[in-house]
Order: C-alpha cells, then sequence, then structure tokens
C-alpha cells in the first residue's frame, strides 16, 4: 500500500553546503535537496550515518530509491534571506597553529513543503510514515548543521494518481527537473507566460542541486531544477508527475 504525504520542514538556520566555494566565503544551496533529505529521514528513524570511507551510510542505501519532490514555502521568488557568518578556529591540529578563519553564506528561516511516496509494505518506510504522522524522531534532524536543528508540522496525506502530461495547461507545485521539460522542445516555449497561481507573484527559480551519490567518488550528482508559478504548456515533456486529489497541481517525484 503506498502513500503520498507532506510534511512543512523549518529551522531557523540553515546551510546545505556547495562543494564548490571561493576563497572566503563558503556558498549554501538554496533549496533542500534529495541527499540532504534522506539524512534527514535517516535521522528521524535512527538509521546510521556515514561510519567508513568509500562506503555509502546506511540511511541512504534504504531510502535512496524514495520518490521525493520539495516546495519552497515562505520564500522570495524562490529565494531565502541569507547572512554571512565568520568563524574562527585555533586549535592547532585543525591549521598548524595558526588561526582559520572561514565564512559561510546562511540560510535565514528556510522551510519547505516535503513530499513523498511511502510504501508501507516496506518496513522502513513504514516506520517512517509513523514517525512523520506522530511528529516523533530518535534522532535530532537538522538543516546542514548540528546547530541549525530542524523540526515539521502540517503532516498531510493526499489522494493521488500518476498522470502523463495533461492535455491541457499545468501547474506543478514542486521543484522539477528542468532537462525533463525541454528535451526535443527546442522551437516550442513550454511556460505559459499568460498564466500563472493566482495568489501568487509570477516568477521562474533556476537551481543546479544534487540529485544522488555516485560511487565509486561519492560525489554529487546534479541536475537543472526550475520552480516557477507560471502554468506549464501541454507540450511540456516532464515525467514522475503525480496529482495531488481533485486539486489542479502537480508534483514531480524523483
Amino acid at each position: 500500500m503506498k502513500k503520498l504525504v507532506s510534511i512543512d520542514l523549518k529551522s531557523d538556520f540553515g546551510f546545505f553546503r556547495k562543494p564548490d566555494a571561493n576563497n572566503t566565503v563558503n556558498l549554501s544551496y538554496c533549496m533542500l535537496h534529495k541527499p540532504a533529505l534522506l539524512g534527514i529521514f535517516g535521522a528521524i528513524i535512527g538509521l546510521d550515518g556515514y561510519k567508513e570511507k568509500d562506503k555509502l551510510p546506511q540511511y541512504y542505501e534504504v531510502f535512496k530509491e524514495l520518490k521525493i519532490g520539495v516546495e519552497p514555502l515562505d520564500h522570495e521568488k524562490g529565494n531565502f534571506q541569507k547572512t554571512v557568518i565568520k568563524y574562527s578556529n585555533t586549535v592547532g591540529y585543525a591549521n598548524n597553529g595558526s588561526t582559520y578563519l572561514t565564512e559561510e553564506a546562511t540560510l535565514i528561516k528556510p522551510s519547505y513543503r516535503v513530499y513523498v511516496l511511502l510504501d508501507l509494505e516496506d518496513e522502513h518506510q513504514k516506520l517512517l510514515f509513523e514517525y512523520l504522522r506522530d511528529g516523533k524522531a530518535e534522532y535530532i534532524p537538522y538543516f546542514g548543521k548540528n546547530e541549525f536543528s530542524a523540526w515539521w508540522e502540517a503532516f498531510q496525506e493526499y489522494e493521488f494518481s500518476v498522470e502523463s502530461i495533461p492535455q491541457s495547461g499545468f501547474k506543478v507545485k514542486s521543484l522539477f527537473l528542468k532537462n525533463e521539460i525541454i528535451k526535443e522542445q527546442k522551437q516550442a516555449p513550454i511556460f505559459n507566460f499568460h498564466s500563472f497561481w493566482e495568489t501568487e507573484t509570477p516568477f521562474m527559480y533556476f537551481e543546479r542541486l544534487p540529485q544522488k551519490i555516485e560511487p565509486p567518488l561519492y560525489q554529487y550528482n546534479l541536475g537543472d531544477f526550475v520552480f516557477t508559478t507560471f502554468e506549464l504548456k501541454e507540450t511540456a515533456n516532464i515525467d514522475n508527475l503525480y496529482k495531488l486529489g481533485n486539486t489542479e497541481f502537480y508534483v514531480q517525484l524523483l
């Protein structure tokens, strides 16, 4: 039995470190990405994290096939406010006896509605469903750093249907893969610029985000994601769409 549920994940601060950075400021992804979310799910039901070099953590092995979608909340056209926090480290083993200075561009009050499709026949997914529903966690989840503890609220279940491309314009509430929509659509635009969510300012937000961790180098596999309040045209080529009950909205679960 499969259940499509969502929770609203929030924190006062967040830092989802990008592997690339300049000489002074370490940068954060703005959107919560799937590898980070799987770590949060693993913490909630008490799965092990990284223990051995060149080996994926238990939480990733258990949850890597989960279908998830992410919708930012309380944002400014897809962005969250940031502040640069400076850190100093004078511990000798960390910096050869000198003072090590670093800066991190930290997200302020990031929040996301997370959609996840759970198979209740699977032991771990059933446990995750129960913990999300009941607001329980074995370990405190956090947004990228231990001091940025996270919480969730507004657990919700959805009636859903798996959809092919609708025959008329449609609206996607979650982030979706840009590559999946522009494939073979070089001539025809896929955004309907005359139609958008009635309660939202029209905009398009783009970010290159991790989709998964790939051995043997254990680096992020990145994808080009979009979040928009514009309606998509029926000419769009996008898969893994799930319609949310009787609403006009869809989410892409990857």
